[in-house]
């Protein structure tokens, strides 16, 4: 199987064009190649394949074999591999995802794609839908207890589920401990991504995340979305933030007049391989 591994901030995944390659099974593919000591090394698996609806198919598993419903990080990547290895030449392109189908603006240096604009879509805030069980029809600021501590969150999907806490200390968060707690309660009926947030100002926040299915990774795109609609609901950021995560810095504008959020950040290409499984 012929691969290409590319990251977005340092959240890594290995692609593989589904145009010329056939995956027997993803999802243990997903689980071998991940592994980063006996496989490539990935936070998960994503086919690009054709599609009846979009411009390309993204289809995404996560690292435990999960199939992921979206990815922002991701679909950057997407958007990179189609324009430099020649699938198109659009600088306007869709990709349809299970999160929906999102329409993404390439901006190219020297012939190959280096920032990738994302229309994320509308923010999912009805608890029912995220799905996140509650008190109320949304949970914005809503207390729950995890492991005998008191947290509050604010739930968003972005085409999968996020719950984002706000914290004091992110940097000194033991989210090996915690992570897995939040991802696993009962609250979430698909388990969830976990952001924990601190706001440095009114235009930056930084965050650490941990992904269900993932782990603690070093960037999430759906995540930083989350963060930044969970701020301007929670009135403690401008509409356009800059947040910091753990792989860079992703830039993040809320448009509450079209409702659609925008994702803008780099999309990197690592190396090229092959792989025989036996």
């Amino acid at each position: 199987m012929k691969f290409t591994k590319m990251q977005g901030l340092g959240n890594d995944y290995v692609y593989v064009n589904c145009f010329e390659e056939t995956v027997e099974n993803p999802s243990e593919t997903a689980v071998r190649i991940s592994d980063r000591h006996f496989g490539v090394g990935a936070d998960g698996l994503i086919l690009i394949r054709p599609s009846e609806e979009a411009d390309f198919e993204m289809e995404m598993y996560n690292a435990d074999g999960s199939r992921g419903e979206m990815c922002g990080n991701g679909i950057r990547c997407v958007a990179k591999y189609v324009y430099d290895y020649g699938l198109t030449d659009k600088t306007h392109i869709s990709i349809a995802t299970l999160g929906g189908i999102k329409y993404l603006d390439l901006m190219v240096e020297e012939g190959k794609v280096k920032l990738v604009k994302v229309d994320m879509g509308s923010p999912i805030l009805e608890a029912a839908k995220i799905p996140i069980k509650g008190k109320g029809e949304r949970i914005l600021n809503e207390e729950i207890r995890v492991d005998g501590m008191e947290y509050r969150i604010t739930g968003v999907s972005m085409g999968n589920p996020h719950a984002v806490v706000f914290l004091e200390d992110v940097k000194n968060l033991e989210i090996e401990k915690t992570g897995p707690l939040f991802e696993h309660h009962e609250c979430f009926p698909n388990r969830v991504n976990t952001e924990f947030v601190h706001v440095l100002d009114r235009k930056h926040v930084e965050m650490r995340v941990w992904e269900r299915g993932s782990g603690e990774t070093l960037a999430c795109g759906t995540g930083a979305c989350a963060v930044a609609v969970a701020c301007v609901l929670n009135g403690l950021t401008e509409d356009e933030v800059t947040v910091k995560l753990l792989g860079g810095e992703l830039q993040i504008r809320w448009d509450r007049e079209k409702d659609t959020v925008y994702m803008t950040g780099p999309a990197e290409t690592v190396f090229e391989g092959e792989c025989i499984y036996v």
